[in-house]
């Protein structure tokens, strides 16, 4: 078996999990990481190219003579990385330009929803600030506004009084907080019940359904303050039953899929859709069209199925002669966040206590009581390593339980410290309280 030369597009936390998962794959050759972050050093090379700077990615992709580009983030796709490999003949993993729109375009998103009758809250969309005013002012409350573009997670305000709602109108239409993807709004009725987060490979045509998950959303405890990128997931879910599981696949996964064919714009990679659990069934509350982050950190811990071979068999549209297996345990990944995040944070801060846990080396998986690390807004500098982004760890763990793994990690974050360290308490709390 030839190894591969493998690019892995990224510097976050998805994307050190990803570059794990992949190094203990015989297939992998050397990995490189544009433009990576201090955990991904210690599995690769890192690249100082930025994930959009899509010119400079194909130009070091053929000098190096790259096998394998794997494109995780949601900005490259949004701006066709894919598509601009392809015509250079190259080989890369992840939706079409067109295909990623389900993610990168909300108003697109939900029209496509409307259009083929997958399950969502009502809404309608506004580029007029006006407009969207009245047309909030005639409604009920509380109500969800969201900039159609990409937003790294954080463009998605619930609006309970008319004053929220007209601020987060003023800020996205008027003030340009977001910029051009805030200049059409989504508002939508907002739907009540538990959150869990769906993943499947896709080939175009076959999928995989990965195990459920949930991701904590708000940066505070009891899920209260600002939407973040995510601040801690679980996985498997433990109320989502095989029932519930199928009939998402059945009324969600499946469906959207073939109404990517008929558009004629098939998916392949990862399709993630968000879903709320409500009375009247799974509706869906977006698209994702990559790995979710903290989601992947969780689901690495879990996978075991040679990633790279996954990958092989979605670009050579042979899902369905594949079998992807899953540990039967249960994940958590905790998010160790920069104080002030998700808004304005410092960085260069000094983090200590990473002794007990090794460097994931590529021949090695070596698990302190079963937690494995996750790099994310990291860097290394004069022998130290300091914090360089919102989120700056994730402490993942597993356990035969979710209370096991969650105390593995708990204890785990105990050791670690820098500067303004924060950190939800309560994560996978709810997902438990559901079982009582």
């Amino acid at each position: 078996m030839q190894k591969q030369k493998i690019l892995i597009i990224g510097g976050g936390g998805r994307e050190h999990a990803v570059g794990w998962k992949v190094a203990q794959s015989p297939r992998a050759g050397e990995l490189f990481f544009a433009p990576g972050n201090a955990g991904t050093a210690t599995l690769g090379t890192n690249v100082p190219i930025s994930a959009t700077d899509i010119p400079a990615l194909i130009n070091f992709a053929k000098k190096e003579n790259i096998d394998l580009t794997l494109a995780l983030p949601d900005d490259p796709l949004s701006l066709g990385i894919v598509d601009q490999f392809n015509a250079e003949g190259l080989r890369i993993w992840g939706p079409t330009k067109a295909a990623a729109q389900l993610e990168s375009s909300k108003a697109y998103a939900k029209d496509f929803m409307k259009r083929h009758n997958l399950p969502t809250a009502k809404f309608e969309t506004f580029t007029d600030f006006e407009k969207a005013k009245e047309y909030v002012a005639n409604g009920s409350l509380p109500v969800v506004i969201k900039a159609s573009g990409l937003a790294l997670g954080k463009g998605v305000v619930i609006c309970e009084t008319l004053n929220q709602a007209n601020e987060a109108l003023e800020n996205m239409l008027v003030k340009k907080v977001f910029g051009e993807s805030g200049a059409t709004v989504v508002i939508e009725e907002f739907l009540l019940g538990p959150e869990i987060s769906i993943h499947a490979f896709c080939d175009g045509e076959n999928y995989k359904i990965f195990p459920s998950a949930q991701d904590h959303k708000r940066v505070g405890v009891g899920d209260t303050g600002p939407n973040t990128g995510g601040m801690g997931t679980v996985a498997p879910v433990p109320f989502a039953s095989t029932e519930l599981m199928k009939k998402i696949e059945e009324s969600i996964v499946a469906p959207t899929l073939r109404a990517m064919v008929a558009d004629g714009i098939p998916f392949q990679g990862v399709l993630f859709p968000g879903l709320m659990l409500t009375k009247d069934g799974p509706k869906i509350l977006e698209f994702n069209a990559r790995f979710g982050d903290p989601e992947t950190q969780s689901f690495m811990r879990l996978l075991d199925t040679d990633l790279i071979e996954i990958i092989e068999a979605t670009l050579d549209h042979k899902l369905n002669e594949i079998e992807i297996k899953w540990k039967p345990l249960f994940a958590c990944n905790i998010v160790l966040a920069s104080l002030g995040y998700p808004g304005n944070y410092e960085k260069g801060k000094v983090i200590t206590g990473l002794e007990k846990f090794p460097p994931l080396d590529k021949g090695e998986v070596p698990e302190a009581e079963g937690v494995v690390l996750f790099h994310a807004g990291t860097k290394a500098e004069n022998g130290e390593l300091l914090t360089n982004g919102g989120r700056v760890l994730g402490v993942s763990a597993t356990g035969n339980t979710l209370p096991e793994a969650l105390e593995k990690a708990y204890k785990a974050i105990e050791s670690i410290n820098f500067d303004g360290m924060q950190y939800r308490k309560d994560i996978g709390k709810n997902a438990m309280k559901m079982l009582e």
